[in-house]
């Protein structure tokens, strides 16, 4: 099963997936939790600032793709959510705590390096080392039939290597690149503007020698 999501929608699972192990007792979680969730100022990147109508929407969208679900019976009249991402009867994603808590971490936070990583997903899972921490980042790249986590290329001047999940399309490869100047056509209004104020700069130019020549004139009869 192939899974994309929106960045939106990549944290609103995070969310599920961290809450159900941080704090199953307040687990499925209700719409204002999630909300909360989302926007809590530690553990994410970006900090986001989402309306309930917000995550409202992202939720009807991953009902839409069958990736969360209401739960009832739960004593209250709150509808509350629960995730059908992984580890459940619905899906064909199956991963151990480890794999979990990576993942888990690169949908609340984008991007991250192994040691990154070992530190952020303590509160999660118990990794004895960065050998656990490497194993398991190696066994997401290596997911079969599809890789869920993907190593980006070294950045200038990094000696770590970053690591970024694959249920997302990254930014650069859905913004088109800026064109440089030696590229980028010009606009026919550009064209017909730009010649309009070259020909108002130029009358200016004959203004000004004109006036200067009368003034020459003026001052070689004194």
């Amino acid at each position: 099963m192939t899974i994309t999501l929106t960045e939106d929608e990549a944290r609103v699972i995070g969310v599920l997936l961290e809450k159900s192990v941080t704090t199953p007792e307040q687990y499925p979680l209700s719409l204002n939790a999630l909300v909360n969730g989302c926007n809590q100022k530690s553990n994410r990147l970006p900090v986001t600032k989402y309306t309930e109508e917000d995550v409202n929407n992202i939720i009807e969208g991953l009902k839409a793709k069958h990736l969360i679900q209401l739960e009832t019976g739960f004593g209250s009249r709150v509808d509350k959510y629960t995730h059908r991402f992984c580890n459940t009867e619905f899906g064909d994603i199956t991963l151990s705590d480890h794999q979990q808590a990576i993942i888990t971490e690169l949908l609340l936070r984008g991007a991250q390096t192994a040691g990154e990583l070992r530190g952020r997903c303590q509160r999660l899972t118990s990794f004895n080392d960065m050998s656990d921490v490497e194993a398991a980042i190696n066994s997401l790249i290596a997911y079969q039939p599809t890789p869920l986590v993907e190593a980006l290329p070294r950045e200038a001047g990094k000696r770590e290597v970053r690591y970024r999940h694959r249920f997302t399309i990254p930014v650069s490869a859905t913004e088109p690149q800026p064109a440089s100047p030696s590229e980028e056509p010009a606009h026919p209004d550009t064209l017909t503007h730009l010649r309009q104020a070259l020909e108002g700069v130029k009358a200016t130019v004959a203004q000004l020698e004109s006036r200067i020549s009368a003034l020459e004139e003026e001052q070689e009869h004194k």
